[in-house]
């Protein structure tokens, strides 16, 4: 008599897979949580590093004054031509914070509080008496990591002569191009 192997699994075999796979799972959400938390900080910051160089390369392209402007403690900005010739519009782009980082804040540590204004003239230069630095937090994620929490808050900072830069305020090692 012939014996037949069995193929497959048994149903006790599938729901010992399926407890592994939601242990696994259960283990892993509060890390992808901050993870997701981490990223919205991130891309706000990257946006508005974006639009200070888009307003700063505009202004050089077109030999004129070009603002950057944020209003408010979300990551919306603006980039407006100060004199637009009648071939151009005023608004060059702009961004909403509805674009993808719905709980990233800002705020302005230097040279003041909100709204900021950063204009660059036709060499990429700044009309700002000090650097300015845009501080961007995620208060949904929890406290940045300096203040004893895991969040990796970002500045963005700008320097009278034009230079934009993303760092990181907790980097304190010297040499290392995240340090701000």
């Amino acid at each position: 008599m012939r014996t037949r192997s069995a193929a497959g699994m048994t149903l006790i075999e599938l729901l010992i897979g399926f407890v592994i796979v939601g242990v696994l799972l259960a283990l892993g959400v509060p890390s992808f949580s901050a993870w997701l938390q981490n990223l919205q900080v991130r891309n706000a910051a990257e946006t508005i590093l974006n639009g200070l160089q888009l307003a700063r390369a505009s202004a050089v392209q077109r030999n004129k004054s070009v603002t950057f402007t944020m209003n408010g403690p979300d990551s919306s900005w603006a980039v407006t031509i100060d004199t637009p010739s009648a071939f151009e519009q005023a608004t060059v782009q702009s961004r909403s914070a509805s674009e993808g980082t719905p709980n990233a804040q800002v705020s302005v540590a230097a040279p003041g509080a909100l709204p900021v204004a950063i204009s660059f003239d036709g060499l990429g230069k700044t009309n700002l008496a000090q650097q300015a630095t845009i501080q961007i937090t995620n208060p949904t994620g929890g406290a940045c990591g300096a203040g004893g929490g895991t969040m990796r808050c970002l500045n963005v900072t700008v320097a009278v002569g034009g230079q934009i830069k993303m760092c990181d305020p907790q980097v304190s090692a010297a040499g290392d191009s995240r340090k701000c």
